[in-house]
């Protein structure tokens, strides 16, 4: 346990961990709040709707992250953030009065839905850099991964505890305390030790930097392999928000909170992967490989479920497998980055993890009108058993790995060539067992050394 939690002995960290699972809880409020303020006020059930919000929320994403990313590099990652929490918690105020006022209409709520993603665009990049200003080199993997489970910790409380308010008190409220939780962050990064802040290289003003980052991400084919899942799965995948709702909804019958209570429990998995992800001292690629392909099994066996209470079990799994492959990337991405390029290639990686979305939702949402809601899940499972095996057989004939399972003794058994096969392989033949520090990434890299 002290192990899980080993990042929290830092002040700094411990001071944003706590912020963050307030403001968090707020934001997963706010999502399932929004969804269904579209859902059933705005547009009379309209799936298209409730996906055309979701991707003007993430759209931004793809428009701003290179962008954000160079600043994450360049400026001072505190006051950056400053900046972008209290722009959050000003707009979730202003949608809330709006609809308290009974003003709200659709094109509205497509307008702060724009806003706010081009501010978390912003955000997103610097979050994740943030880290390792607040903790050791050592503590990384450990901070990205109770990161995650600060974040899915809220989502068990903010959706079902969402449901309660819409049912209570309605939309609007729900907004506003939403930018009243945005004040735990300001106040966290108000109130950390200068002295104790960990600064990373920054890049100095140049031109074609956005370029540079292009370039080192071209050149690591571990790290390509890493967004082409992340960005496949979460495209067609990870859209929770609109598959709950509408299995909750129009699949079941159900209320408001029914469908936070669907949030909550995925939520369970989560934070199982979260913990457990904050425990692994070096993720590999192969996982991220991996919990794709049980999240393909997972969310299919959850689209076939015939009752609203089987349906939310089976989403534990899906939540366990989604978060596992999530932070694995993460933390993969960031421990073998260049720190003084961490910031631009973590936006490319937001880019694609988040950017996604807005080609997705309204795709699934189409497919949820027209196939019924069980197969807006189904889709997800499908292009993420594809997308899974299509990179492992890519991974295996590239780096031209041998894996190996033994019965007697249970261990994976990875096995890497010896150099001069064609591969650029290292000299010594490398027998890597599932308890290795090294990833099939470090490895790709050892390739380029040995090429140079």
């Amino acid at each position: 346990m002290r192990e899980t939690f080993s990042s929290l002995r830092y002040f700094n960290y411990r001071l944003w961990f706590t912020g963050a699972i307030v403001a968090n809880i707020g934001t997963w409020m706010q999502r399932v709040a929004q969804d269904w303020l579209v859902l059933t006020v705005l547009s009379h059930d309209s799936g298209i709707a409730v996906g055309v919000t979701t991707a003007l929320q993430f759209g931004p994403t793809l428009v701003l992250s290179a962008w954000a990313g160079l600043l994450a590099d360049r400026l001072d990652r505190r006051k950056l953030l400053l900046a972008t929490q209290t722009a959050q918690g000003i707009l979730a105020t202003a949608l809330g009065i709006l609809v308290l006022g009974g003003h709200a209409q659709l094109w509205h709520v497509f307008v702060f839905a724009g806003l706010l993603g081009s501010v978390t665009a912003i955000d997103g990049p610097v979050r994740q850099t943030f880290v390792a200003e607040m903790v050791p080199a050592e503590g990384l993997a450990n901070a990205v991964g109770l990161n995650s489970a600060s974040f899915n910790a809220a989502r068990l409380i903010g959706p079902g505890l969402a449901g309660l308010l819409i049912a209570g008190v309605g939309t609007g409220w729900v907004f506003v305390i939403n930018g009243l939780t945005f004040a735990s962050t300001l106040l966290a990064l108000t109130k950390m030790r200068e002295s104790e802040m960990r600064k990373m290289p920054t890049a100095a003003r140049a031109k074609g930097q956005i370029r540079e980052g292009l370039r080192y991400v071209r050149g690591r084919s571990d790290i390509i392999v890493i967004m082409v899942v992340v960005g496949v799965v979460s495209t067609f995948g990870l859209n929770f928000q609109l598959t709950s709702a509408m299995m909750a909804r129009v699949e079941f019958g159900r209320g408001a909170g029914e469908y936070g209570i669907l949030g909550s429990v995925l939520a369970i998995g989560s934070l199982t992967g979260a913990l457990l992800a904050a425990r692994r001292k070096r993720p590999r690629v192969r996982l991220v490989i991996g919990a794709a392909f049980a999240f393909g099994i997972a969310s299919g066996v959850m689209a076939l479920m015939p009752t609203f209470a089987s349906y939310a079990v089976a989403s534990i799994p899906v939540g366990l497998a989604s978060l596992t492959m999530m932070t694995a990337a993460n933390t993969t991405i960031q421990m073998n980055t260049d720190p003084a390029m961490r910031g631009r290639v973590m936006a490319l990686y937001m880019m694609v993890f988040l950017g996604a979305t807005p080609i997705g939702s309204p795709i699934v949402g189409w497919i949820a009108e027209q196939f019924g809601p069980r197969w807006s899940v189904g889709i997800g499972s499908v292009t993420a058993l594809l997308v899974a095996s299509g990179a492992a057989i890519w991974a295996s004939r590239r780096w031209k790995v041998e894996v190996h399972y033994h019965v007697h003794r249970p261990h994976l058994e990875v096995r890497y060539p010896p150099a001069g096969d064609g591969n650029l392989m290292p000299d010594d033949e490398v027998v890597e067992r599932d308890s290795a520090a090294r990833s099939l990434g470090a490895q790709d890299a050892a390739n380029r050394v040995t090429a140079a």
